[in-house]
Order: structure tokens, then sequence, then C-alpha cells
């Protein structure tokens, strides 16, 4: 069954709507949301390996709970949706939201196709518990801005390429 998420411009903009894997396919502008999850006390991330079946990035490193934004969706509440599918957070109506902390895009190749990706990361402080949702993430562990920044300088660790350009904006 097609799965219809935002198509948007290269300026930013949402303008319609496609199935994902013709998004994939074509290397459509689209969008994702995710959430950086540190401890309370800040001096932590969530840092997390995806599966092996994802269709993107599959087996590769990410610090983003996220996903891309459906049709006419506000990268806020996708954030949220995604706290809840991927890592079982789910915030009370009136709890702290995630704040927005960096946006950027993403213009690069996956499989040998264009991928264009419109990235808005938000942050939020949490300790746990977390369910991780089996058919998306694999593990997850705590790590310090500096165990993440040294795996990261080595290039050919598999993290996902799109969160790799908002890492500066993100680690202290």
């Amino acid at each position: 069954m097609p799965e219809l998420i935002a198509v948007y411009n290269a300026a930013g903009k949402e303008v319609g709507a496609a199935d994902r894997a013709d998004v994939y396919a074509q290397g459509l502008w689209h969008a994702s949301a995710g959430v950086l999850v540190r401890s309370t006390d800040g001096k932590r991330v969530y840092v997390h390996r995806r599966t092996d079946t994802k269709s993107v990035f599959a087996g590769m490193h990410d610090c983003l709970a996220g996903g891309v934004l459906a049709p006419h969706e506000d990268p806020a509440e996708a954030a949220i949706r995604e706290l809840s599918e991927e890592l079982g957070i789910h915030l009370p109506p009136h709890a702290d939201r995630p704040l927005p902390v960096a946006s950027a895009s993403w213009d690069g190749e996956w499989q040998g196709r264009p991928m264009r990706c419109h990235l808005f990361a938000y942050e939020l402080r949490h300790d746990g518990p977390f369910t991780h949702q089996p058919e998306e993430i694999a593990a997850g562990w705590w790590w310090t801005d500096e165990e993440l920044r040294s795996h990261l300088e080595n290039p050919t660790w598999p993290f996902v390429p799109d969160t790799r350009t908002l890492i500066p904006d993100l680690l202290r």
C-alpha cells in the first residue's frame, strides 16, 4: 500500500505529496523531523542503531529519533509522533515539548540515486525508559557529546548522512 509523504521544493515549501518509494526513487525534495534526546542533566545523548531492514540508511547509527513528514504535517508534531513511535516517549498534553535547535537541507545521494531532504531538529530532555520500535531501532545507548564526536571523526563509521549535516549545531 502506498505511503504518501509531503513533497517540498528546494526552497523548503511544501508543494504536494507522493508515495514514499517514488520520492526516494526520483530524488524528490521532502522533509523530516528528528529529536535529539539528551539526559535531563544535559550530559548525555541517546544514540541508536537503525535496523538492517530500514529502506533508507539501514543498519546505520543516528542520534535523532525521527522520520519524514506526512502531507500538511507540522514538523514539531512529526517530531512528537516519532518520539512516541521510535522510542516510546509519550508526552502528555501539558508536558514540555521538544525545542527547535537546528534546521538544514541535505542534497546527497543514497544507493546511487539523489536524495534531498529538509531537516528539522528538536531537542528534548528525558532519561527514559525507552521502548524501541523493533522494526526501526535495533539498539540504543547513552554517549557524551565527546564520545559521539569521536565516532563521527571517523568518516567510515556508519552514521546517517543527513543527520551529519546537523551535528555541528547539535553537539556541545
